[in-house]
């Protein structure tokens, strides 16, 4: 594809009628045709964060890292230049992308040709556009003026999108201009994933955000109840006004009410000084009852009250003071068996419950779960100092087949286990480390190398080369079925060049 073809064509990519994020991806699918490449990603910049917006030629998990700029000097580097930025084939600095192009042998895992360019829109700088090849010399002086002049076509796009969806925000009376290609979270709290059950519950969530009631967020422990609650916040009229956060199982009954509503001087035993409570810190803002399940019965018929005429009274005052705080509630309990037992009041429950909003578990949004592995491995990548950290494909196929009882928390903390345990059996910071399936110490996960069966051969009437024949078939095709039938991976399981298995393949009849 000439240069002017490859204008040409992201001309129209971008006049083409199309969801901003679908045209942002066709864009760099056009890109990595044109600059025969292993992989384009476009990166959005937070602060000193870039997230992935759209990209292609990285492995799943990819998606779902989080680059910090100042520990990616690659990174750093492309968005501090107003032009193109290539590295040699030998440059020393690390790629962000080591070990995440997609259907690479494990021999070439390291990237080694890289270049990207920094994207402005409006002045200001919005993030960068990179290209990586594995093999040296895919791009040279010619390539990088090409970039150049098709960055500007990327910038407009992102322009486009943003205007797109400013309008949808005018039409819909949003108060602000927040686009779609914004991030709209840190990285320390955001929702990470792209499945349409997610999907369901944020549409949901932003469309009773600017009601101004109650919520009632259910889901099982470790589904992020909180993250939600932010989220919520954050899309809300309230959102320049406070979030304050209540544990409300880890609230003592004997200070539960000064806890949620202050107390004066010598209100009891140790109250030297008149002290505010939750809902006064959170006047104008949001309220977040996490647990609220947990709530002792007192304290229960006093938030009745507070939600019913918006007052509150300090322990040991007889005055009343009005307070104007969103209640957003959240429990992993059954509060309408609570009701039933007479453990929580019914009242209470349908003061709380006025919009009701479950979390779908893990389970149910399976194609989320290596987006937030990889958010997982890029934070143990940087906490635990090493140059890369990466999933085999067999890890990857164990946890997205595992149901995760404790859901997102538990995946987090399997995820980090598991860094730890490659680290402490012997792999250097300076290598790119790969976690393999029996690190992860789940049940029925793959063994890191598959064992023969004995009794799956057939003895009877079969001499030796017949039996190896069988043998080698059961393997590759267990192998492929772990690796979601991608020969690469396939043949990374079985610890075999690709090109030889193809051949293996063709001559047991697999292809």
């Amino acid at each position: 594809m000439q240069e002017t073809s490859l204008l040409e064509t992201l001309v129209a990519d971008l006049v083409t009628e199309l969801p901003a994020v679908v045209r942002l991806q066709k864009l760099v699918t056009t890109l990595r045709r044109h600059f025969s490449c292993g992989a384009v990603v476009l990166l959005q910049q937070d602060q000193q964060v870039l997230r992935p917006i759209a990209g292609i030629g990285l492995v799943r998990e990819a998606l779902g890292r989080r680059f910090i700029t100042e520990q990616h000097p690659r990174l750093a580097a492309i968005l501090t230049a107003r032009e193109t930025v290539r590295f040699e084939p030998d440059s020393q600095l690390p790629d962000p992308y080591d070990g995440l192009i997609e259907d690479c042998p494990d021999e070439r895992l390291a990237v080694h040709d890289c270049m990207g360019i920094a994207l402005y829109v409006e002045g200001k700088c919005w993030g960068a556009l990179t290209l990586d090849a594995l093999q040296p010399g895919t791009f040279d002086a010619q390539t990088m003026r090409e970039l150049q002049r098709a960055s500007l076509l990327v910038e407009a796009a992102i322009r486009m999108g943003q205007l797109e969806q400013n309008i949808r925000a005018l039409r819909n009376n949003r108060r602000d201009g927040e686009t779609a290609l914004q991030n709209e979270t840190s990285t320390g709290s955001e929702i990470i994933g792209h499945s349409a059950a997610l999907q369901q519950v944020l549409q949901e969530l932003e469309v009773v955000a600017s009601a101004d009631l109650p919520v009632l967020l259910l889901g099982e422990t470790g589904v992020g109840k909180e993250l939600f609650a932010r989220q919520l916040h954050r899309w809300s009229s309230r959102s320049k006004q406070p979030l304050v956060y209540v544990n409300c199982a880890a609230l003592p009954e004997s200070l539960a009410e000064s806890e949620l509503f202050g107390h004066t001087r010598g209100a009891f035993s140790g109250a030297a000084t008149e002290r505010a409570g939750k809902f006064d810190s959170a006047d104008g803002g949001t309220l977040f009852l996490d647990e609220v399940g947990e709530l002792p019965a007192s304290i229960q018929a006093k938030l009745l009250r507070t939600l019913q005429n918006g007052e509150i009274q300090r322990l040991g005052s007889d005055k009343c003071h009005k307070v104007d705080v969103r209640i957003v509630a959240a429990t992993n309990r059954d509060l309408k068996q609570q009701v039933k037992t007479g453990d929580f009041r019914a009242d209470l429950y349908h003061r709380l419950s006025v919009y009701p909003l479950p979390i779908p578990p893990l389970r149910e949004r399976r194609e989320d779960i290596p987006l937030l592995v990889g958010h997982f491995l890029e934070l143990n990548r940087a906490r635990l100092g090493l140059r890369a950290l990466r999933l085999s494909s067999a890890a990857e196929h164990a946890l997205v087949q595992y149901d995760w009882p404790g859901n997102v928390r538990e995946l987090e903390h399997t995820v980090s286990r598991a860094a730890i345990k490659a680290l402490s059996q012997g792999a250097e910071r300076n290598d790119i480390v790969s976690i393999a399936p029996e690190l992860l110490d789940l049940p029925n996960a793959p063994a890191a190398s598959l064992t023969v069966d004995s009794e799956a051969i057939t003895t009877t009437s079969m001499n030796l080369r017949d039996a190896v024949q069988q043998l080698q078939t059961q393997l590759i095709e267990r192998a492929l079925t772990q690796a979601d039938y991608k020969w690469t991976q396939a043949a990374r399981i079985l610890e075999v060049d690709p090109s030889n298995l193809h051949k293996l393949a063709q001559r047991l009849g697999l292809k």
